[in-house]
């Protein structure tokens, strides 16, 4: 499978409930990886993953210069209904083809759902969210804490977006925080 990384993303929802104005309300949230670098994006977030929203979601995976699945071949999803048939035929007519997952088989999607378990540990169970809106910028800036300031066990601890500048052992060490010291990284400053 590391043979074609360079071609090969994966997809799958996960669940947040939020605070809205009526309620507790549940958002579905749907997450792609890049496998060999581990970079993640954000596709989207819906009350209803009906099928013309997961079909917006195709067309906006695959339909530009700087879309998330260029030079993708492969797209590994599970088998939940929402990735339904005119899903997958949007992905053909781009030239990705869907690969689905035998039933029951999360490991076989191992590095997304990791994504995802971190994602749950590490922020989502320590915040209460109130809105749509609250929950986006949330997620954006965990995407971004997670491309640029966690180091990743399986990229040799290395960073998925690599510092501009070597850093300096001899300089003072900074402390990074985002959603209110919430996240933190630690290095030397530049």
């Amino acid at each position: 499978m590391k043979s074609h990384w360079d071609v090969m993303a994966s997809i799958d929802f996960t669940t947040v409930e939020v605070w809205t104005t009526s309620g507790l309300t549940t958002l579905y949230l749907l997450f792609v990886m890049e496998l060999k670098t581990r970079r993640v994006d954000f596709a989207g977030c819906t009350t209803n993953p009906n099928e013309e929203w997961i079909k917006t979601v195709a067309r906006e995976l695959t339909n530009s210069e700087d879309c998330f699945l260029k030079s993708k071949h492969y797209l590994i999803m599970d088998r939940d209904a929402t990735f339904s048939k005119s899903f997958r035929a949007c992905l053909r007519r781009e030239s990705v083809k869907p690969v689905r997952l035998p039933p029951r088989s999360p490991n076989l999607n191992a590095h997304l759902e990791r994504f995802l378990r971190s994602w749950t540990s590490e922020f989502l169970y320590k915040l209460i969210l109130f809105g749509e809106t609250a929950l986006r910028r949330a997620v954006r800036s965990y995407v971004t804490h997670y491309h640029t300031e966690r180091n990743h066990q399986g990229l040799e601890n290395d960073l998925i977006v690599p510092m501009v500048r070597p850093t300096d052992m001899d300089a003072e060490i900074e402390t990074t925080e985002c959603l209110g010291g919430l996240l933190r990284s630690y290095r030397r400053a530049a």
